[in-house]
């Protein structure tokens, strides 16, 4: 029985041996030759359907050199350069004898009267290097290379960094700061109204009942609006702004820590981004020096503004933690600065202390705060001997202590003399800790279960 004839190759095996003798192997068997051609026109027809593929996708009927290109980066194979004409390209075939045929890519055919008479391409501009003076002895020459004092004086008064804000130039007495931002933003015409709206309604001082209900209904707007994604830069600018230039308004900073709280509250709004740009205004009406008119006016609208902005920040802190690491340490060490300065007034140790409360909770409370106590009674006595025992603020900061301490045994106020037990053992022990001023107050509560908390957290504090 004959042996069945051997499948006629259609790469030619010549071709194998070129490539072979040129990467320096001189000699192959013809099996290793005709597996090689083989191998070869199975990889060039799988590249030809590849890129028949792209073809067909693209609704054409001719296949083109960036139909090939994507066929070799689909098969992981390094692309072909130096073929990415839009036109396909025309080969042409002739033949170096019998079954012999060369493939060749035609050269297009131009008219030498065309090419003579057309109109010579304009010369390009010869290379060239100058030098100029950035600065002399650190002065800066007035040349056209260099940026002028007032293009200068403008780029200082642009905040920088990533996380700046544009209204803390304010502070500096900077009222035309303007800046040019990255990326421009398009708002709508409807969006742009919606929001002159809100800004008008929420800073209206009228005390009429229709203003009042029109003031709830913008606050209310934005926390439950779903779509005012797009404002949530604007808001927070806004925000920062009337902050900045309204100290002495106790109206206005309410109203902003209600917008404030108005767009945490709004589950369809992404502010973790702009936490950054919040909390200066937040931590401004929690320990700001002067809130409101001057002299001070009603102080139990001061210290509701600062309660307000207690809250806020802890909200703050705890939402966004995730998603801002650095978040709520940097407040706590904020609000520990401002408690232990001597130099601060009652009223910004009172945002402080507050503010500790409610950022961290009652771990906060027992880590940070408890060893504390009884170094800050020297401020205590201080404003004690500076303004008074019946002082508000000092009142006011002594019951923010308590308040704050209370947290650690589980309720806000547990003042229920005897309610949990004989305290008086615990006496000496709680004053020693925290001092005569708070401890006394502690230890007049009668509250055990409390007493307990304080005593175990001094002990965890020490080990």
């Amino acid at each position: 029985m004959a042996a069945p004839p051997e499948p006629k190759l259609v790469w030619n095996p010549d071709n194998v041996r070129d490539v072979a003798e040129s990467v320096g192997i001189s000699s192959l068997n013809e099996d290793a030759v005709r597996t090689l051609s083989q191998e070869v026109e199975y990889r060039v027809g799988q590249l030809i359907v590849e890129a028949m593929r792209f073809m067909h996708q693209g609704k054409r009927t001719v296949l083109g050199t960036q139909d090939i290109s994507q066929a070799l980066k689909v098969l992981d194979v390094e692309p072909l350069y130096g073929y990415e004409s839009t036109r396909p390209l025309r080969f042409g075939e002739a033949s170096l004898g019998p079954g012999q045929p060369l493939f060749y890519i035609e050269d297009e055919e131009v008219d030498f009267e065309k090419l003579i008479n057309a109109p010579l391409p304009k010369v390009p501009r010869d290379m060239s290097f100058t030098a100029h003076w950035l600065a002399v002895e650190g002065v800066q020459p007035s040349i056209s290379q260099n940026p002028t004092t007032a293009e200068g004086r403008a780029t200082e008064l642009v905040p920088k960094g990533p996380s700046a804000n544009p209204s803390l130039a304010a502070l500096a007495g900077n009222e035309n700061v303007s800046f040019k931002p990255l990326v421009k933003h398009v708002v709508s015409k409807e969006l742009i109204l919606f929001f002159d709206k809100i800004r008008a309604a929420i800073l209206d001082e009228d005390p009429d009942p229709e203003v009042v209900s029109l003031r709830a209904s913008a606050l209310e707007s934005v926390r439950s609006d779903p779509g005012l994604h797009q404002l949530v830069p604007y808001f927070v600018q806004f925000v920062s702004e009337k902050v900045t230039h309204a100290l002495n308004s106790l109206f206005v900073l309410r109203q902003m820590m209600e917008l404030t709280a108005a767009m945490i509250d709004n589950k369809s709004l992404f502010v973790d981004p702009y936490v950054s740009s919040l909390a200066p205004a937040v931590l401004t009406c929690l320990v700001g020096r002067d809130l409101g008119p001057k002299p001070l006016g009603n102080l139990e609208e001061q210290f509701q503004l600062r309660d307000l902005a207690a809250s806020l920040i802890g909200q703050i802190s705890r939402k966004y933690a995730t998603s801002s690491l650095q978040l709520r340490p940097r407040l706590t060490r904020t609000c520990l600065k401002y408690l232990l300065d001597p130099s601060r007034t009652s009223r910004e140790h009172y945002g402080a202390i507050s503010g500790l409360s409610t950022i961290g909770g009652p771990e906060v409370v027992r880590v940070v705060l408890l060893p504390n106590v009884k170094p800050f009674e020297y401020i205590i006595q201080k404003a004690i001997t500076e303004n008074g025992p019946h002082d508000e603020s000092v009142r006011m900061v002594i019951a923010a202590l308590i308040k704050a301490i209370s947290t650690i045994s589980g309720s806000d106020f547990p003042f229920a003399r005897g309610a949990n037990g004989d305290a008086g053992s615990d006496g000496p022990e709680i004053e020693e800790y925290l001092g005569h001023i708070i401890g006394s107050r502690i230890v007049a509560n009668g509250n055990h279960k409390l007493n307990k908390a304080i005593l175990e957290a001094r002990d965890s504090n020490r080990t």
